[in-house]
């Protein structure tokens, strides 16, 4: 025990008092008594850092090193940190980031020693960590040379945000010692330490960080002294609790199984919603933690261990108090020093933060944006030495990036899995230190190195290390799979066991308290992986001789022998003095007075939010604003998009006449407008930002609100920009009204009423809990707006019991301004439209006729605008202002309800995991024995499988002969000097240089590297699934891979796409219905689906459904069907994998591993990559491919027993000696280089090439390779040389079986299509009710088969959401293994999609053509229901079909779909008549199928219908003296439309336009005579949608003729050619 830390196993360890010889410096130290025990710095404090001498290292003498007070060996005069070797790795890496001091060439200095020891006032009580914190912030310059200072140097040492280099060395070397310092190691000092040295030297016990005086270093004694005197006089407060837990537990809602839905379930939908609201009354709850006690002082790191389903994320949120999703609520005591959760959550919630395994962040966002804009949310408003809040956020960001290494990165995206950025590592280390900027004081860290390899998972472990020790914070962090070196980092663990605590303590008594137990630890096995399968019952356990009746086995044996435990009484004893220890009020009143002292002026008392409301608003603006500019392609395409448009709707509308006969068209200008601003605000809901919201939520960076308000501000700019490019286009190419003052208020109030609906919008989405639900809420709402602007149906035709409709949305305000603003004063001449008019008509006098328009008057030669929309609309010009205000109260409102339910709507819902059975099945729920109610892993069986498991099966070693039979391989694969180049930027990327291997039967292969070094590149270029320029020889038997490779091998992918709406069973049969050959009977096929079931131990879910995560398989339940998904194919040659314990904790790893080695064992030559592997793991594998970064290899060969051979390889070209303890796996990755942040001077490329073991193995391929090509017999390989192992009748036969089966089961997507149908029917239905025969009739008529057909586009919206499931599982999975072919997953989704859409889309006709109330009769009815119900649902599922399989991507489909409807839409005749169309855009008139859909659905209901107008919609003119109306208008009727409705009358001739459907008809260029021609051209276009489909998909996909990746690299070599050239250019300029 080092004298100067004291005994440190008490509760409270002891801390040195250091004082400070006036004369030579050294410390002068007495042991004290502290409540706290840990290094701390409080983040509000780091700022120092760049107003002290850090930043100002030229302002620091050099002066001669003081001998006496550097090498004094005096144990009470010298000051070092205590940290045993063993807590250091075995060897130090090389560190790409130099880890070592450089020297300081600075050559002033301001004080000598002496006087510097005079200013060094130390408060007696203060702890080395609290000097520390106090030195990183403060000015270390003295005050009287502040004073001196000129205030140009004064601001440019402020405004200085750069780290030297120096400082950078510093704080590296802080962060090393930092990153492997725990509390057990006693006190970590800063007086006198150095850089780590590795544990391997021996040379010392202790590792030290020198920040002493010297030539070479800054004078960190001046430093400090400094500080004292600062942060004495400016009062710093630091917050840091312990958290205590006594008996907690927690309760949630059990939804563990239940039966899946079909599509019978909608049919019995009254049956359905009773079963629900039954099964809702009667919901069970389940203990999901019970009797959980914890303690952890500050600056401890708590390791929470335990399988998937024991309650590890409930523990840390219940820590944290995240405790709304439980319904069951928590028992217990939780407090932080003393204050209770409930207190904590109320008034310092911003001190406990809980962080999600995922690392979600903003992806368009650059590191720097997102760490400034989180360190500024939290900047207090006192900062010591008032600097200002940019100096503080660079200060802040640059110290933590260089903690964490992440200097490189500040203008790199973050990214995330589809947006390109830093790399998984670099993703965790900014979680880190976004959290850290949130300056919490007690953090819970969820399964944070999920997806890591190795080297980068410790690196984590190390950075949250850092962190505890630079803030003093507690953390809590579950992992998976946790590597010794990992384990050691913590201080103490906790196991827990189906939510029940079998051990609380520290990490070195863990596994001596086992041993006494009766179990024993196996050798190299990892202890966290240990400790971990003491929960598992299928774990490998070794026992002591004479404990197998003693040791517990249960989860509630094991929870009953810890509570009667030494080691729980201590824990709850050491709790009992940590409570009396404590002053509850002083902690409280200390954090209530640094949170004030942090908190804006402006922000309220009661906020737990620091900066102002406003600033809030402010920083998430400017974050609004970067994220856009971040993702400038999606606001450049929306812009192009809105232009794109823009010109062909103006062209379409091209100089619409000024005169009657353009009126309608001006109108359907300003309401295609709004319809299309209202259609990008649908399109514009995203519920990514969700996530990320919550979090910030729970770090209480902003109000949700916040948020709210700027995603609106920043938002509006942008949509501005494309908004006025369309308007302008349209409105001078439709030729509106050229005034300046139409043209402000129409862009006016189109961006009002723009805004209006797109907070509308995302009011909705911000109400829903998903995007589906959100999206149904809003079709409902975009059908109204379609139909309710007073556009199709005008205000006074509208029906009373949805007319209130027109009145709440903002288009009907917006458009009846932008009509006045058209049509006010307009004079729109009648030039045809007089009536009478033609032959013998010519001298008419003006009194004798008409202009047979809206709003006429006799005797005038023109109509008024303003009588037109008074008449036909009830618009007045008066009106334009007051809509003005109503549109601000929509957009406010809105806007408002939108602030609202973000604020206080919890952004993403919790839930637990469920499995899923078939419909039928009869679930039981199997309960331990010895407890009564449900457990929080009960389980779930069919009632038909056994609940019994073996546990033979996962003991090491252990093989079923029968079980494995004929799974042996039959050829040996060959791969030699295999290269793979890619195109990259206009030039080449080499990814694989030279790889040479093999794999023969029955060896188990691992492939190892850190990421990046193509280790899943390797494994497709072997399985044939890489495109690019692949070299080298790739060898089955000594002969190159044929077709038939593919389907000879298994290929288990690192992503684990199934099919989710099939079982485990289904899937598995499927699989080896279509890749085994037709030779093989279906009942052998079957027969060994259930062996192979059975050898994967699937039988307890076989009957699953595979579902999604969180509902439906867990990870490892999805593991093991990807494998077996393999196996029942029976490949013959070969099984890769793909990391196949990613994401599985250490015991799931373990089964997989074991299942493989027994595969191996039976005959299977196995390939796989691996990542995170301990040592009981990675000694299962024979063989060795480890690549490092390029795809070079480092090795292959055999891995040894123990490892043996593999570790004398390397420790004999030169790396250090493995220490028997050790990982091997960790060890070589180490030796490599491996890691985010590491790297090594050796080659081990270049040592692996001029290695005799190089030599010997290419000596090896050679002779296998000549001996396998004389020995080779053919009939090895007399099966068909055929791509496929069946017939093509076969192939879809299955496939078709397959994909009817998931429509049956997809209950979402058939209810949300079923009611879209019947909605929008019935809405349309009556909306246009009893249609009558009046005038506006005939317009209803034709606007309620235009929107029937409408109603198309959300539902091709919904096909292509649910095709590119299957899309995507079989491009990535199915096709690379030549399952069936591509036309089928085609032409069965196509087949599939059709009974549902016709057995529907009759319900949409009975609720739509009925309620018209217009010829019922069968010839009518039924021809309506033939060319709708029938040919057009064969139409569009076609369409739909066709743009999804030619679009790269979903979010490309829906693009492409909504401009191809747009133009097919647009000019089929109903928005602008033929005759008014311009001549270029006929041609699309003619080609448009809608076009032919709407002439036959509006012939049906037109054809021969009688015209009675109503009494307004008559026109009256005066005949001349002498005749009669019927006299005078004889000769027009003749040739004309329409009839008089009083011909005996001689005055005011009332003259309607028409007489018969049929005359509307020919107006919009349609007639019923060709309904039969229509008819045939319909089958035309569906068999042009069929083929095309098949051509695009072959096109695009198959042989990827056209392709995204084409282009890029197409503008990449153009930008190469032109670049220089301009460069060149730029060259003669300058000279």
């Amino acid at each position: 025990m080092d004298p100067i830390i004291g005994n440190n196993s008490s509760i409270r360890g002891s801390e040195s008092n250091i004082d400070l010889d006036e004369k030579s410096g050294p410390a002068k130290h007495t042991n004290i008594n502290t409540t706290r025990q840990s290094t701390q710095l409080s983040s509000e404090n780091l700022v120092a850092l760049h107003e002290g001498e850090f930043f100002s290292m030229d302002n620091i003498r050099e002066q001669p090193k003081d001998t006496h007070s550097s090498s004094s060996t005096d144990d009470e005069n010298s000051i070092k940190e205590f940290s045993p070797s063993h807590r250091e790795p075995p060897r130090e890496r090389s560190m790409s980031r130099d880890f070592t001091s450089i020297p300081n060439n600075s050559t002033t200095s301001f004080h000598s020693n002496k006087e510097r020891a005079k200013r060094l006032n130390l408060a007696s009580n203060d702890t080395p960590s609290d000097r520390l914190t106090k030195l990183l912030t403060s000015s270390s310059t003295p005050s009287h040379h502040k004073d001196s200072m000129t205030e140009p140097h004064r601001r440019d040492r402020r405004l200085s945000t750069e780290l030297s280099p120096d400082l950078i060395s510093q704080i590296e070397s802080l962060a090393k010692t930092l990153s492997f310092h725990t509390t057990r190691d006693g006190v970590l000092n800063f007086m006198t330490t150095s850089t780590p040295t590795s544990s391997s030297s021996n040379d010392s016990e202790h590792d030290t960080l020198s920040f002493e005086e010297s030539d070479e270093d800054f004078n960190a004694k001046m430093i400090i002294s400094e500080f004292v005197r600062n942060a004495n006089e400016q009062g710093i407060h630091l917050r840091k609790a312990g958290v205590i837990l006594e008996d907690v537990g927690a309760k949630g809602i059990d939804s563990s199984a239940a039966n899946a839905t079909t599509v019978m379930d909608i049919i019995l939908l009254p049956y359905t919603i009773f079963n629900f609201v039954k099964n809702l009354r009667n919901r069970r709850m389940m203990h999901i933690l019970r009797n959980v006690y914890a303690f952890a002082e500050p600056g401890e790191m708590v390791l929470v261990l335990g399988r998937p389903g024991a309650g590890c994320s409930t523990f840390l949120k219940v820590t944290a108090g995240q405790i709304d999703q439980l319904a069951g609520g928590v028992t217990g005591d939780i407090s932080y020093d003393g204050i209770d959760q409930k207190e904590m959550m109320k008034h310092f919630r911003s001190d406990v933060i809980y962080n999600g395994e995922l690392d979600v962040h903003f992806p368009y966002l650059t590191v720097q944006q997102t760490l400034d804009f989180a360190i500024a949310c939290r900047t207090p408003a006192v900062r010591v030495n008032n600097v200002s809040r940019k100096e503080y956020i660079a200060a802040i960001r640059d110290l933590y990036c260089t903690i964490f290494g992440l200097r490189h990165t500040y203008n790199t995206k973050v990214g995330n899995d589809f947006v390109r950025g830093v790399s998984g590592g670099e993703r965790k280390r900014v979680s880190i230190a976004e959290a850290l900027a949130a300056r919490g004081s007690i953090y819970c860290w969820d399964n944070a190195t999920r997806g890591l390899d190795a080297s980068t998972a410790l690196e984590y472990a190390q950075a949250i290390r850092v962190m505890t020790n630079l803030l003093g914070s507690t953390a809590f962090v579950t992992l998976y799979q946790a590597s010794e070196n990992i384990y050691n980092t913590f201080d103490k663990v906790t196991v827990l066991y189906l939510g029940r605590q079998i051990y609380y303590g520290k990490i070195e008594d863990a596994i001596p308290y086992f041993e006494k137990m009766g179990y024993e630890k196996p050798s190299r096995q990892p202890t966290a992986e240990f400790l971990t399968s003491m929960t598992d019952l299928n774990g490998l356990h070794i026992i002591k001789p004479g404990y197998e009746d003693k040791v517990p086995r249960t989860a509630k044996q094991f929870e009953e022998y810890w509570h009667n435990s030494e080691e729980f009484n201590q824990l709850k004893h050491n709790i009992e003095i940590y409570k009396k220890n404590i002053d509850v009020e002083k902690t409280r009143d200390l954090y209530k007075q640094s949170i004030q002292q942090e908190k804006s002026k402006s922000s309220r008392k009661q906020s737990r939010y620091i900066i102002s409301y406003f600033e809030q608003v402010r920083l998430c603006t400017i974050r609004g604003f970067q994220r856009i500019y971040g993702n400038k392609s999606f606001t450049v395409t929306n812009i192009t998009a809105a232009i794109i448009q823009s010109l062909v709707s103006g062209s379409l509308f091209y100089k619409a006449p000024s005169g009657t006969n353009g009126a309608f068209t001006r109108g359907g200008v300003l309401y295609f407008a709004l319809l299309y601003y209202s259609l990008m605000g649908l399109a514009n809901m995203s519920f990514e930002h969700r996530p990320i919201l919550q979090k910030h939520k729970m770090y209480s960076l902003y109000h949700p609100s916040a948020e709210a308000i700027a995603s609106t501000l920043s938002g509006f700019p942008f949509r501005m920009i494309g908004l006025t490019c369309f308007l302008i286009i349209l409105y001078f190419l439709a030729y509106l009204h050229q005034t300046a003052g139409s043209f402000f208020i129409i862009y006016l109030f189109l961006v009002m009423c723009s805004e209006a609906i797109n907070a509308l919008f995302e009011c909705v989405a911000s109400a829903c809990d998903s995007l589906p639900q959100a999206n149904s809420i809003a079709g409902i709402i975009m059908l109204a707006i379609s139909l309710y602007s007073t556009y199709m149906i005008q205000a006074p035709k509208m029906h009373q019991w949805f007319k209130w409709i027109s009145y709440i949305l903002p288009i009907r305000y917006a458009f009846e301004s932008m009509l006045e603003a058209e049509f006010h004063g307009r004079h729109m001449n009648c030039n045809k439209s007089y009536v009478p008019r033609g032959p013998g008509y010519e001298d008419v006098s003006p009194d004798n006729r008409v202009c047979a328009f809206t709003g006429s008057k006799p005797g005038q030669n023109y109509v008024l605008g303003d009588d037109y929309l008074r008449i036909q609309y009830t618009y007045v010009w008066a009106h334009t202002w007051r809509n003005l205000a109503i549109m601000w109260a929509f957009v406010l409102g809105y806007v408002g309800g939108k602030i609202i339910f973000t604020e206080f709507k919890r952004p993403v819902k919790a839930g637990g995991d469920m499995l899923l059975y078939k419909k039928g099945t009869k679930l039981q729920f199997n309960h331990n024995d010895e407890e009564n109610d449900v457990d929080s892993q009960s389980k779930v069986f069919p009632v038909s499988s056994s609940t019994a498991v073996s546990t033979a099966s996962s003991q090491e070693g252990a093989v079923e002969p029968d079980s494995f039979k004929d799974l042996e391989s039959t050829g040996i694969f060959i791969w030699r000097k295999v290269c793979y180049t890619v195109p990259y930027n206009g030039s080449q990327r080499q990814l694989l240089d030279k790889v040479t291997g093999y794999c023969k039967p029955g060896t188990l292969t691992a492939l190892m590297g850190e990421s990046g070094a193509g280790k899943t590149t390797l494994l497709n270029t072997l399985a044939q699934r890489n495109v690019g320029i692949i070299t080298g020889d790739m060898l089955v038997n000594g002969h190159p891979v044929d077709i038939t490779f593919e389907r000879r091998t298994g290929y288990v992918q690192q992503q684990d796409m199934h099919i989710a709406q099939l079982s485990v069973r289904e899937s598995l049969q499927f699989s080896a219905r279509v890749r085994r050959p037709a030779s093989v009977s279906d009942e052998e096929k079957m027969h060994y689906v259930e062996r192979v079931i059975e050898v994967l131990d699937m039988e307890q879910y076989a009957e699953a459904l595979v579902g999604e995560l969180g509902r439906g398989l867990n990870v490892e339940q999805r593991k093991k069907l990807s494998i077996g998904v393999e196996l029942v194919a029976k490949p013959d040659l070969l099984l890769f994998l793909d990391e196949p314990t990613s994401g599985l904790d250490s015991q799931s790893s373990w089964a997989i591993v074991q299942l493989l080695r027994r595969l191996a064992n039976a005959g299977q030559a196995i390939l796989c990559t691996i990542h995170q592997p301990s040592a009981t793991l990675f000694e299962q594998f024979d063989r060795l491919l480890l690549l490092k970064k390029g795809g070079q290899t480092v090795y292959f060969g055999d891995i040894g027993k123990n490892s043996r051979t593999l570790l004398d390889y390397f420790e004999g070209n030169g790396a250090r000696i493995c220490d028997f303890s050790e990982n091997p796996a960790e060890y070589i990755l180490e030796s490599i280089g491996a890691g985010a942040t590491a790297s090594v001077k050796e080659d081990w490329h270049e040592i692996w090439l001029n290695s005799p073991e190089y030599t010997n193995l290419a000596n090896e391929v050679d002779k296998l390779i000549l001996e396998l090509q004389a020995k080779e017999d053919p009939s090895v390989f007399s099966r068909s040389k055929t791509k496929y192992a069946n017939s093509y009748v076969y192939q879809f036969y299955h496939v078709w079986l397959r994909t009817t089966l998931v429509f049956w089961r997809s209950t979402n997507y058939i209810f949300s299509k079923m009611m879209l149908f019947t909605f929008a029917g019935l809405f349309i239905g009556f909306s246009f009710y009893n249609v009558g025969y009046s005038y506006a009739g005939l317009q209803n008529s034709l606007f309620s088969a235009f929107v029937s057909i409408i109603l198309s586009a959300p539902l091709m919206n919904q096909i292509q959401a649910n095709a590119i499931q299957s899309r995507e599982l079989f491009e990535v999975r199915e096709s690379k293994s030549n399952m069936f072919h591509w036309s089928f997953i085609l032409v069965t989704q196509y087949l599939s999609e059709l009974p549902y859409h016709i057995l529907f889309s009759t319900f949409f006709f009975v609720s739509y053509y009925f309620p018209l109330r217009t010829f019922f009769e069968a010839s009518r009815s039924a021809v309506w229901f033939l060319n709708y119900s029938f040919v057009f649902q064969l139409y569009f599922v076609g369409l739909g079909l066709m743009v999804l399989y030619m679009s790269p991507n979903l979010q490309s489909a829906n693009v492409i779909m909504g401009l191809t409807l747009s133009f097919l839409i647009g000019f089929c005749g109903v928005v602008q008549p033929k005759s008014l169309m311009p001549g270029f855009w006929t041609f699309m008139w003619k080609t448009s199928p809608y076009t032919y859909f709407v002439q036959n659905m509006v012939g049906i209901l037109l054809h021969k219908k009688p015209v009675r107008c109503k009494k307004k919609e008559f026109n009256y003119f005066n005949p001349p003296e002498g005749q009669t109306c019927g006299q005078y208008m004889e000769a027009f009727l003749k040739t004309g439309t329409g009839y008089i409705d009083n011909p005996d009358a001689t005055s005011d001739c009332a003259y309607c336009i028409y007489s018969v459907g049929d005359e509307y008809l020919t107006y919009v260029s349609a007639s019923y005579g060709n309904i039969w021609r229509n008819f045939g051209f319909y089958w035309i276009y569906i068999v042009f949608n069929i083929f095309a489909m098949g051509t695009v998909y072959y096109v695009f996909h198959v042989k990827n003729l056209i392709s995204i990746s084409t282009i890029t690299m197409l503008i990449a070599q153009v930008k190469k050619r032109i670049v220089p050239k301009k460069k060149d250019k730029s060259d003669e300029n300058a000279d």
